[in-house]
């Protein structure tokens, strides 16, 4: 059995955490999808796996999914995992955004005390039609650094589902094969 656990801000990442479910239970995989803040005395033995994700807003993840990655290290430590980091920055090239984003991803790390067995950063999404209109203000503002034309109201999606399939896909035959490792 696999679990699929996610901490969400603005929805991207719940459906991302839901498309992964829905694709590997497509393939024969039983799988169980959880929001972290669900999890509290989740026994993660039955696990053959571990998918988790989490989104990056003003540098860092969810408090919930930290707390939970810290409760269960010793666990996912003993598994293979994914971690999908998701964030706008993954959308684009620029390298000092990548930079920020291993930045980023390295402070969790040393944060949680784990490494995942793998690390895929997933692009998200604009989700105007979640934010208030300050923080709607603030995602145009920052769009419009970046050279991204947005619409006000509009919610634009950048998450390659193509790509990800191929990631979730390939993670699974490492798990099947046994070349997955645990983080």
């Amino acid at each position: 059995m696999l679990l699929i656990a996610y901490a969400t801000t603005d929805g991207q990442t719940r459906k991302i955490a839901r498309f992964a479910a829905d694709r590997l239970a497509g393939q024969g995989h039983a799988v169980e999808l959880l929001c972290v803040e669900d999890a509290e005395g989740l026994d993660l033995s039955r696990f053959d796996g571990a998918i988790l994700a989490g989104s990056l807003h003003a540098g860092g993840y969810q408090k919930a999914l930290v707390r939970f990655v810290t409760g269960a290290r010793p666990a996912l430590a003993a598994m293979p995992t994914l971690f999908l980091a998701v964030s706008l920055s993954a959308a684009g090239g620029d390298p000092e955004d990548w930079t920020g984003l291993r930045d980023c991803l390295k402070a969790f790390e040393d944060q949680t005390g784990w490494t995942p067995g793998r690390t895929e950063h997933v692009a998200g999404a604009f989700r105007f039609s979640e934010y208030d209109f300050f923080r709607a203000w603030a995602m145009r503002w920052i769009a419009g650094r970046k050279g991204q034309a947005v619409e006000p109201g509009r919610d634009r999606e950048y998450t390659d589902w193509a790509a990800l399939a191929l990631v979730l896909d390939g993670w699974t035959a490492g798990i099947r094969g046994g070349a997955a490792s645990a983080g």
